[in-house]
């Protein structure tokens, strides 16, 4: 494989169009402890599983024959995530209100079914009553090799377990159209990313407790291998293209890799770029298939595939879950929005990003990007946002339905009190603390 085969996984397609994805987390939870339920069992996760399967029909999705997830006929995905965590991951729907419709039908349907086993459906940006110690683990092979990757690194990957076991989020699948829709977009999502990371702070709570922090999942994300994670350095440039992502790409080590057997096998601990030069320890050479692995393997604010998947933020709870990507599509598909909002934070360093970053799970709207206030740069990228949903509706793409899905957003910015702030004054007040309470709030 030579350099421009690996760019072609980036490559945009000449019937490119600008449609919404989205990947939503949920806790399978008890309604009465928000305890999240394991793997095996009764009323465990594999039940569920099996239960979709029988009913909704698809394809099994498996680890070392062990059903992890499921493939529906419209190519929707229901999987599972390290700590049992529920991932639905939609198929690319034609604008923002489609994409909103099918993720709502397929949760409640999901939690309709999940009620069934006694359980319940909580989205949001993590499992608040769990922490590390209470979860069971998915026996997959892949979280294991995993796991001994994150513990070899000591500090620097001390977060992965709380990640791969409690954190939720509501990330959203754009399209590009050319090399330079591209460039545009994704530096644009970067150099957003910190922004809407403190805005939409929710995981105020672990293990049932609070310590200060707005966002524990924020948080857990310095600790989980930073060459890998965060801001992605490229994309901070004007003129950022899909071979400087290639090349950072490149020199990011391995985790893990699927033989002829279909076994997955720890990689070698070098850079990918080594591999390629090198092979693996078995001696064969590394496939294309690889390669899709080692980019399933980064986990930047803005990830990029064949898509660009905006993953950097907290999920919210359920009912406000379409102001992700009402943000997201405002600021994406309309070309006055996305070139203002770049003009608006384009100026801002790599280390500007890497402070932010560190500062948002306790300071959320308070953080500081550079010099700016962040809460400041958001109240201009809402109204950015909600300009762009508004030229959508005004060209027939959207119904007019959509801009109010910003309205939580601007209530954030009105009162100062991101949704972690809300939560915890609620988990203070009308919830009395109660884990059963928290659930009959949130839950789908």
């Amino acid at each position: 494989m030579n350099h421009e085969d690996l760019s072609t996984v980036m490559a945009p397609s000449p019937a490119a169009t600008e449609q919404v994805g989205m990947e939503i987390e949920s806790g399978l939870v008890s309604p009465d402890t928000g305890r999240a339920t394991p793997y095996e069992g009764k009323n465990g996760t594999l039940a569920v599983l099996e239960t979709v399967l029988e009913e909704w029909g698809g394809e099994r999705l498996e680890d070392a024959g062990l059903l992890t997830g499921i493939r529906l006929e419209s190519g929707t995905q229901i999987t599972l995530e390290h700590g049992g965590q529920v991932e639905y991951s939609s198929t690319p729907a034609p604008n923002l209100q489609s994409a909103v419709d099918d993720a709502r039908d397929t949760l409640q349907r999901l939690a309709d079914l999940v009620g069934r086993f006694g359980l319940a459906l909580l989205p949001g940006a993590n499992l608040p009553f769990d922490d590390t110690a209470t979860i069971g683990w998915v026996p997959s092979t892949r979280g294991g090799l995993m796991r001994d990757f994150f513990q070899r690194l000591g500090p620097a990957g001390s977060g992965a377990e709380q990640i791969m076991t409690t954190s939720l989020s509501t990330q959203v699948h754009v399209d590009y159209l050319d090399r330079q829709d591209f460039s545009h977009k994704l530096r644009m999502h970067t150099a957003a990313a910190p922004v809407v990371a403190a805005l939409l702070v929710n995981s105020p709570l672990q293990g049932g407790l609070s310590n200060g922090l707005l966002s524990h999942r924020s948080d857990a994300w310095l600790r989980m291998d930073p060459r890998r994670c965060g801001t992605l350095p490229p994309a901070l440039r004007p003129d950022v293209g899909i071979e400087d992502v290639v090349d950072w790409a490149l020199q990011v080590p391995m985790l893990y890799h699927r033989a002829a057997d279909g076994a997955y096998h720890a990689a070698p601990d070098r850079s990918f770029a080594t591999i390629l030069d090198k092979g693996f320890d078995d001696g064969t050479m590394p496939t294309m298939h690889d390669w899709n692995a080692h980019l399933s393997q980064i986990w930047t604010n803005v990830h990029v595939r064949s898509t660009l998947e905006l993953r950097g933020a907290d999920g919210p709870h359920f009912h406000h879950i379409p102001a992700v990507p009402a943000l997201w599509v405002g600021l994406s598909y309309h070309a006055p929005s996305r070139d203002a909002a770049w003009n608006l934070l384009g100026h801002h360093t790599l280390r500007d990003h890497e402070d932010a970053l560190r500062n948002l799970p306790r300071e959320g709207l308070r953080t500081r990007l550079g010099n700016d206030r962040i809460h400041d740069l958001a109240t201009e990228l809402l109204r950015l946002a909600r300009q762009g949903l508004t030229a959508r509706v005004r060209a027939g793409l959207e119904p007019a339905r959509v801009v109010d899905y910003l309205d939580p957003l601007d209530e954030i910015l009105a009162t100062g009190r991101t949704f972690a702030e809300q939560t915890l004054h609620l988990w203070e007040t009308d919830l009395r603390r109660d884990p059963q309470r928290y659930v009959t709030a949130f839950r789908v």
